[in-house]
């Protein structure tokens, strides 16, 4: 059974219910002749994956959607071989090379090659290029964007890529002036009532104002949350209100456990406590920059205005050598060990005045 998200995610540029300028320009870039290089960018579940979907479909027509996975196997020049998933239709593909870490530049290289030396097959395509669509990234390496950049040059008349990030902080200056940049926003509060007032009426659910709104507050502007967070609250419940509670995420009770103990107890046996519970965070799937962010702000609650500062200072410096490393549990175990260093210092400055 499909997720309330999945199946009522809107399949065309018209279906879209919010940033209706941003899909009259998607419209226009599709019809011109000339599609261009795009990074679409913005915050998680601002439907920035449904837009370059409703986008392709614009370009080639419904083919689009009839897609099958395909596992591929690279090989590295130290022989090692990585298995890869591929979302492909005969008009586009989807990747995520930042799943095999460092050796995102094999899959850059000989993915994207190999696809940019053959040409269209269907002969009543609208369009003669093919499209890549390149997931999360913001997380390929150095090599692998350096790598993406001298593709785009060589292969241009025969390829298109769409990439999809979070921010365009970690993306290299040359890829940026090749693409055109699309920021897609966060949904309002509002707007994301009214799509969560569709889906209830879709489902045969009664449409609770005040719940909606709650969801949509609680949600912080995710709509692909805030929709998950209806489902639950209609699979957990057998009567709902606009007063029923708002589950809180499991690995976010975790997440408020750690900030608890940090306060209370700032010892080393405290830090190997909270080591365990991170690494059941991470082998979850958790990513570990929502970790830390969930961390910091469950932390706010507990600290006074000077300390709030201090703590956003140092999440915001930890965040950033997360991004830059390969071992995330070192960064996330790092911030714990500072704020328990900076927290004990302050308190003991306190107590002196």
């Amino acid at each position: 059974m499909a997720l309330i998200v999945d199946k009522h995610r809107p399949r065309s540029l018209d279906d879209l219910t919010f940033h209706d300028e941003l899909s009259k320009r998607l419209r226009s870039l599709a019809q011109s002749g000339d599609f261009p290089h795009i990074l679409v960018y913005g915050p998680s579940g601002a439907g920035k994956k449904t837009r370059v979907v409703a986008t392709l479909k614009e370009l080639f027509g419904p083919g689009v959607e009839k897609i099958k996975i395909d596992s591929r196997v690279f090989q590295t020049s130290s022989n090692r071989k990585l298995e890869f998933n591929i979302v492909a239709s005969l008009y586009h593909l989807e990747i995520t090379p930042s799943d095999v870490g460092n050796y995102d530049r094999v899959v850059i290289q000989d993915l994207l090659k190999e696809v940019a030396q053959t040409q269209q097959v269907d002969a009543a395509a609208k369009q003669k290029f093919k499209v890549v669509v390149i997931n999360e990234a913001e997380h390929l390496t150095r090599d692998a964007q350096a790598a993406l950049r001298r593709t785009m040059e060589k292969y241009s008349p025969n390829l298109r890529l769409i990439l999809l990030a979070n921010s365009t902080a970690n993306i290299i200056a040359p890829i940026q002036s090749r693409t055109l940049l699309i920021r897609v926003g966060a949904p309002t509060q509002q707007e994301i009532c009214t799509v969560l007032a569709n889906s209830a009426k879709k489902e045969g659910w009664p449409v609770l104002d005040g719940l909606n709104k709650r969801i949509a507050e609680a949600s912080d502007r995710n709509l692909r949350r805030a929709q998950m967070m209806l489902e639950t609250i209609h699979a957990t419940n057998e009567k709902v209100t606009d007063g029923t509670a708002i589950p809180i995420p499991d690995w976010e009770v975790l997440v408020n456990q750690i900030a608890q103990e940090m306060v209370q107890d700032r010892s080393v046996a405290c830090i190997l406590k909270i080591r365990a519970k991170f690494y059941d965070l991470l082998s979850h799937c958790i990513p570990a920059s929502d970790v830390l962010r969930s961390l910091a702000f469950a932390l706010i609650p507990h600290v006074d205005d000077i300390m709030k500062s201090t703590v956003i200072k140092w999440a915001a410096e930890f965040d950033h050598r997360i991004k830059l490393g390969s071992k995330a549990i070192f960064h996330l175990e790092g911030f714990v060990a500072r704020f328990m260093k900076v927290y004990e210092e302050y308190l003991e400055g306190m107590a002196e005045f």
